[in-house]
């Protein structure tokens, strides 16, 4: 089944709880944390994603895109984020291995982000052990940016990978995915779809998210 986690960096902030409503026919809701240092934008952090958790019931699929995740990965999980994903780029393979423990540890899910240059092989000392694989299409940092075909041969390759080693993780693919892009991206392998701006600038939201699902 394809499932479906519209950004919350593509709503309206003022509106915050107003706009999470919007999207309750979705499977997630992905939350970009952004620090500044890993990628060159700032976003929201722990107050926002707690504050999140009291007004929905929704999965929080929480994408930390800061440096050594190790020191924050514990509060996001008592924030209220049910997944929580780290880049493969952002500290030492200990390190990495040491936040997924962690988040394991508090109960929830855990997984790992590859930027666009990083190859899909990175996830390899990871892969027994996560329930989630991110595959950004564009650079981390910024929203609206134009989706990454040359990145599906990657999808392609962790689909191969995780059927082997892990058959119950997901693979997501994060940045440009919108009515048309969705289907390169199920057709690679990807069965969680990000979705930013398709989704909060659709006429009929729930109805954008049924198209992404291919329904």
């Amino acid at each position: 089944m394809i499932k479906i986690s519209p950004s919350i960096l593509a709503a309206d902030f003022a509106n915050l709880e107003r706009d999470i409503h919007k999207i309750s026919t979705a499977d997630y809701a992905h939350i970009d944390v952004m620090d500044g240092v890993f990628v060159p934008n700032i976003s929201i952090g722990l107050p926002v994603v707690q504050a999140i958790r009291k007004v929905t019931d929704m999965v929080l699929d929480v994408h930390l895109m800061i440096v050594e995740p190790l020191r924050y990965v514990e509060q996001f999980c008592d924030a209220g984020a049910d997944i929580v994903t780290i880049h493969v780029e952002s500290d030492t393979v200990e390190n990495i291995s040491a936040a997924l423990e962690a988040i394991k540890a508090k109960g929830k899910k855990c997984g790992v982000v590859l930027k666009p240059a990083t190859p899909a092989e990175t996830v390899a000392p990871y892969l027994p052990m996560i329930d989630m694989v991110l595959v950004m299409t564009v650079e981390p940092g910024f929203g609206g940016q134009s989706f990454m075909a040359d990145q599906m041969p990657k999808v392609t390759a962790l689909r191969q990978m995780i059927d082997a080693v892990n058959p119950t993780c997901e693979l997501e693919v994060d940045g440009g995915v919108d009515a048309k892009t969705c289907k390169t991206c199920i057709a690679a392998g990807a069965n969680v779809l990000v979705a930013g701006s398709a989704v909060y600038k659709a006429q009929d939201i729930p109805a954008m998210i049924a198209t992404l699902r291919g329904e």
